[in-house]
């Protein structure tokens, strides 16, 4: 029982270091499931992507690179949010991903007229628009979550959850 106790005393003075904790790692689960989904999604449907990427009147000069570069940084992504030591620099893999495919939706939505969305599975359902606003909040759970983590890193003591 002294056992117990003395765990449940470490967890409770470390409970806004671990809440912030368990945050990271909701946002760093959803990361990994959209990007792994995505990512599945594009390398399933293969010529599908190609063609859409070919399509894109900014991406046409790339098209052949981004077609596998893209969902090899979304794996990669993914691989570095589930290894400890690396979650920061997958947050921030996100991040850059994140930024990057938003950007690519205003230029879209302000240069372009009808492009097909390159997405795969239940994201290629969305309108421009809605894309944009998905992409945003990811944008910012992906600040929250290096805000957070960056806490966590500086503050738990790990140690203090050894018996």
């Amino acid at each position: 029982m002294n056992f117990i106790s003395d765990c449940c005393f470490k967890i409770l003075a470390n409970r806004g270091k671990i809440g912030r904790g368990v945050i990271v790692e909701v946002i760093s689960g959803l990361f990994f499931l959209l990007f792994l989904y995505a990512a599945t999604s594009k390398l399933m449907d293969y010529d599908k992507f190609q063609i859409q990427i070919g399509k894109s009147p900014i991406l046409t000069d790339f098209a052949r690179v981004l077609v596998w570069l893209v969902p090899a940084v979304e794996i990669g992504v993914c691989l570095l949010l589930i290894i400890p030591r690396t979650i920061m620099l997958g947050l921030y893999g996100c991040l850059l991903l994140m930024a990057m495919f938003t950007a690519y939706i205003i230029a879209i939505l302000n240069f372009s007229d009808s492009i097909p969305c390159s997405c795969g599975g239940v994201l290629a359902a969305m309108s421009w628009e809605q894309h944009l606003v998905f992409n945003v909040v990811f944008l910012l759970l992906a600040i929250v979550g290096i805000l957070l983590q960056s806490k966590v890193e500086q503050t738990f003591d790990y140690k203090q959850l050894e018996l």
